[in-house]
């Protein structure tokens, strides 16, 4: 057994200052106030709110300045789709956004894989749709439907379509368990993308970029569901 992560100091005061400023309480632009200000109100060392800056720092939200400060970054303006995870755990209404962009490069994707796939690309797109329906579970289901469309990106032949899927299922892994609606009946799961891999593999452009329409528009319906009846159970249980 492993011994579950305690949160730090550290820990502590950098959620809080990420949610103060993913909630607009210091504007993107802002300097925020002097470091003893600020440590002295959180009651936490310099060092301790420097390495909570530090992170900060890294993940895109603050910027310093040796002699001027630490401003909020705009990261609306600035930032990258590597900021989704940290956005969807402050805010699930992020997801509605990330699923347009999902049916949007999911239907085209299925479309270039149509016209690109290799035999190498079509067996490994069947053996992995098998292994949605052999899935003992909605969670290993979700994963292995996961890993097929992993494959249609790589089946286009171009390598950024392979690292925009990458980036959508990693933007929503924080609420993973929430969305796992569509793939509690594996065979289901199984039979609801078959046509998808179908369309690429009969090598059908237009059939292809129709059933992956179909499939994300379905599946997100359906995770859509999970996720307010997630957000439901927790007004409930407050």
């Amino acid at each position: 057994m492993e011994a579950l992560p305690r949160e730090t100091i550290v820990d502590v005061l950098e959620k809080k200052l990420r949610e103060e400023i993913l909630a607009g309480r210091h504007p993107a632009g802002s300097y925020l106030p002097p470091e003893r200000e600020l440590a002295d109100g959180f009651g936490v060392t310099r060092t301790t709110l420097k390495h909570a800056f530090g992170r900060l720092v890294q993940s895109g939200l603050l910027e310093t300045r040796h002699g001027v400060g630490t401003r909020v970054r705009d990261f609306l303006r600035l930032g990258g789709a590597d900021l989704l995870p940290m956005l969807v755990r402050h805010s699930p209404d992020w997801i509605g956004e990330i699923f347009e962009v999902r049916r949007g490069i999911g239907a085209l994707i299925a479309e270039r894989a149509a016209t690109r796939a290799t035999a190498q690309d079509v067996a490994a797109l069947r053996r992995l749709l098998a292994d949605v329906g052999r899935a003992d579970g909605g969670d290993p289901a979700q994963l292995a439907d996961a890993e097929v469309h992993r494959a249609l990106a790589r089946a286009t032949g171009n390598r950024v379509y392979v690292l925009l899927t990458n980036t959508l299922f990693n933007a929503y892994l924080p609420v993973r368990a929430a969305l796992v609606g569509p793939f509690q009946d594996p065979r289901a799961a199984h039979d609801r993308l078959a046509p998808v891999v179908e369309a690429v593999a009969a090598g059908d452009q237009k059939a292809a970029r129709a059933a992956a329409g179909d499939y994300l528009s379905t599946t997100e319906r359906l995770m859509l569901e999970g996720l307010a009846r997630a957000g439901g159970r927790k007004g409930e249980a407050r």
